[in-house]
């Protein structure tokens, strides 16, 4: 048997510190995300409160005396954390900033969404608890066409360990999903959907049963319009097999079509770009700054306590401390992040898409000295207002392609160009994914015929053999 014996060993761990974790978190937050937050914050911590509620705030004068050290409680760290903005108004639903007073902001005026419209259903269907539960992990499920792309065995698990449930309860719940309004959604595929609304239709509908046997095993001789093999598989003449594949025409294979599934906010840039002594300068939108202060009578209450009411105040303060300290540091990091993207990209805010260069987001987090991750959180659903409009923070990066000079030029600059040159093509002669190439490489660009498809489909734009049908229905007929 061994003896036990010591040994002595150096590790290294990473370990994040809790206002780290906050600040890490807080960066990430989009605008409504981070208002949200900061209320959720105001509710529980009574330290802190806006700078329009209540009487004026100890100051930083009258709390000096003794300020310096890290511990809170008493007098000792609270001048130091003192943070009150000067007249920001906090919050407000509309732009301040002159510069660009005729932008129009773009406000979601949907009622209801999709899943709103379900959750609504579900609370009014005579459901158990538990199938309450697994109906509401469904919906949550859902893409913006209403197709389930969760596996069951996903959704079990996502039920777990407060909700223990077998595969065929969640089938079963499932299933009358499925039949709620719009019938059809919570499906797995197209051809699912469409036999799910044929099956609600009324039994007597014409074309129903033949339109059901397409369904389940025809959809695709129905997509390449064999009609006539459609015809022989099923026996069925002319006329029956017309009245079916109007039926299934008639049913709508994206059921959340119909409904608006963004949620109701306005899109306000968090940064502005302006052009200042012939260079581009950011700006913090005012309405980051929430004008959060110390709360006078808490830290008069918190000098004079003692025992539990001292110690529970002093963790209220050290959460004011770290939550100030963290929208400071949040905001000088997207201020950092945007105007290296400014410098990177001041030739696309003079010229257009065209110029725009190849980023990515090691050369962000190069030149301003943080992690690619900093970079990456402080860029996702933030916006900036430019000259040439709102766009994402991420927008700015793309990748690149290379150029016959052996230099580079970014995707979206080669979009545009190919962008141009459909706009400019002949209606009588669509051009090809393989004659688009020729011309891009004609003007220095290097790109494959597959990477100009892709491009293409990116743009919204069908092929050659889809453009040609559709100006033959778009030129009138002689």
């Amino acid at each position: 048997m061994a003896e036990p014996t010591l040994q002595l060993r150096l590790s290294q761990k990473l370990a994040l510190s809790p206002q780290l974790q906050q600040a890490i978190r807080l960066l990430q937050l989009n605008r409504i995300e981070l208002r949200e937050y900061v209320q959720e914050v105001l509710d529980a911590n009574p330290i802190l409160e806006r700078t329009e509620d209540g009487p004026e705030s100890e100051t930083a004068d009258s709390l000096s005396e003794g300020a310096g050290t890290d511990e809170p409680g008493g007098e000792e760290g609270i001048a130091d954390w003192e943070y009150e903005p000067g007249g920001a108004e906090p919050w407000p639903e509309s732009s301040g900033f002159e510069g660009y007073a005729g932008e129009p902001q773009i406000a979601d005026t949907s009622v209801d969404s999709l899943r709103d419209h379900l959750l609504w259903q579900i609370n009014l269907s005579h459901f158990s608890p538990t199938d309450t539960a697994i109906a509401q992990a469904i919906v949550y499920g859902l893409d913006e066409d209403g197709y389930l792309h969760e596996s069951i065995g996903d959704i079990r698990a996502s039920l777990a360990p407060e909700l223990l449930v077998e595969e065929d309860e969640v089938l079963a719940v499932l299933h009358r999903v499925q039949r709620l309004e719009p019938v059809g959604v919570a499906t797995r595929d197209p051809a699912e959907c469409i036999r799910v609304q044929l099956a609600a239709l009324p039994s007597d509908t014409g074309g129903r049963d033949l339109a059901l046997r397409i369904a389940r095993d025809y959809l695709d001789l129905m997509a390449r319009h064999d009609l006539d093999e459609l015809s022989r598989q099923t026996g069925a003449s002319e006329q029956p097999l017309q009245d079916a594949l109007e039926l299934i025409q008639s049913l709508e294979p994206r059921p959340g079509a119909r409904y608006d599934n963004r949620r109701d906010e306005y899109l306000v840039p968090d940064v502005y770009v302006t052009r200042a002594d012939d260079s581009w300068r950011v700006t913090l939108n005012p309405e980051n700054d929430p004008g959060l202060r110390l709360n006078r009578y808490y830290i008069d209450l918190l000098r004079k306590s003692g025992g539990k009411d001292a110690k529970y105040l002093q963790g209220r303060l050290q959460e004011a401390r770290w939550l100030m300290s963290s929208l400071e540091l949040r905001n000088q990091t997207l201020v950092r992040v945007s105007q290296s993207i400014v410098d990177f990209q001041e030739a696309f805010l003079e010229q257009g898409e065209f110029a725009m260069k190849p980023l990515v987001l090691r050369d962000v987090a190069d030149s301003i000295g943080v992690h690619e991750s900093t970079v990456s959180r402080a860029t996702t659903r933030k916006y900036m207002l430019t000259p040439r409009g709102v766009f994402e923070l991420k927008y700015f990066f793309s990748s690149h392609v290379r150029t016959v000079e052996g230099g580079t030029v970014s995707a979206t600059a080669v979009k545009a160009r190919l962008q141009t040159l459909l706009d400019k093509e002949p209606r009588n002669a669509p051009l090809s994914d393989q004659e688009l190439s020729d011309l891009l490489r004609q003007t220095g660009i290097v790109v494959a015929r597959r990477t100009v498809a892709k491009y293409r489909e990116a743009l919204g734009i069908g092929s050659s053999n889809d453009r040609r049908r559709l100006y033959r229905r778009l030129t009138p007929q002689a």
